[in-house]
């Protein structure tokens, strides 16, 4: 069995959303490897977070921006052996991976589409120490797992993602035998919306900068680490408080289907930009839908949100679980 089928037989339609252990294949996620003598000061010249903090044992959040601040990628950056790892959505690599590739110029380094080379599986409850020994301790921490590169994330539900080659993925799954159960890939999104975890999709590339999706609290910013693509922009916005957006969690019922991308309206919003967007989405196991939105920090606290236009469903928003508040 192929890379590309193995994986499939985890994305159930019909799978249960929830599970006491939880197994699935996270859709439709993309890998890019960098690899060479400067891939590292290639990065750091690029990505929002300060790379040289990624290890064997530590993966980060990093943003990548344009020179404007706005973001055309959100990653996921974890070392496995001596390479570097890009973890977004597929549907964003072949972009990402012919732009960052025109500032290569004359720097030692390669990257490559690993998609096709690795699969990625995620492990939810109160198993993972049964089937996978101990895991890292504090969200995106790292660590090996026989042939697997095991990174904890944050939420209510104990989580990891397990990362490997075809036949260590496989030797997995097989070992889990009927301890975990198959889930929807839904509930990997599900996990990652109520953490308030954002991804950036063709649809909101370049919608953002970093801070209105809340890396600033999410540690995807380094305010130390010197120059990167955007830097300006988003230096400016921490030390000038002009942050009039935020990122929020909310719940609602109704017969739309709900994309990233889509419009928010509020009739207190005078912003040309509109009251807001939709960040991510998923059916919700209870009904209805779960989603991540961007709105205006005002409007969202006190005002009337509606998806679409002043017709469409009213929204209630709520912090994400980490809270609004700018670390120190």
């Amino acid at each position: 069995m192929n890379l590309n089928d193995f994986v499939q037989t985890l994305h159930l339609e019909q799978a249960p959303a929830e599970a006491d252990c939880a197994l699935t294949a996270p859709a439709a996620l993309g890998l890019i490897r960098v690899q060479g003598e400067d891939a590292r000061d290639f990065l750091q010249g690029q990505l929002t977070n300060d790379i040289n903090r990624v290890t064997p044992d530590e993966a980060q959040l990093s943003a990548w921006c344009t020179p404007k601040g706005r973001m055309l990628a959100l990653m996921l950056i974890f070392q496995r052996g001596d390479d570097l790892y890009l973890q977004l959505p597929a549907e964003r690599i072949e972009a990402v991976l012919k732009r960052l590739r025109m500032f290569v110029l004359r720097s030692k380094v390669t990257l490559d589409d690993a998609s096709n080379e690795l699969a990625v599986l995620a492990l939810g409850g109160h198993c993972i120490d049964e089937l996978l020994g101990s895991i890292p301790e504090t969200d995106f921490a790292s660590g090996q797992a026989e042939e697997l590169t095991v990174i904890r994330f944050p939420g209510e539900v104990p989580r990891v993602q397990i990362i490997g080659d075809i036949q260590a993925i496989s030797t997995f799954h097989e070992r889990t035998g009927t301890r975990a159960t198959a889930v929807s890939s839904v509930w990997w999104t599900a996990q990652n919306i109520r953490s308030g975890i954002p991804s950036v999709y063709d649809a909101t590339a370049e919608a953002f900068i970093p801070q209105i999706l809340n890396l600033d609290i999410l540690g995807g910013i380094s305010f130390t680490k010197g120059c990167y693509t955007g830097q300006e922009v988003v230096a400016r916005m921490k030390y000038l408080g002009q942050l009039k957006r935020r990122m929020y969690l909310a719940r609602f019922d109704g017969d739309i289907t709900p994309q990233p991308g889509d419009s928010l309206f509020s009739p207190q919003s005078k912003s040309a930009q509109g009251a807001g967007k939709i960040v991510d989405v998923v059916p919700s196991s209870q009904g209805g839908w779960e989603v991540l939105v961007v709105a205006q920090i005002d409007i969202a606290e006190t005002g009337d949100l509606h998806l679409g236009d002043a017709a469409g469903l009213r929204l209630e928003l709520l912090p994400p679980p980490y809270g609004l508040e700018t670390p120190e």
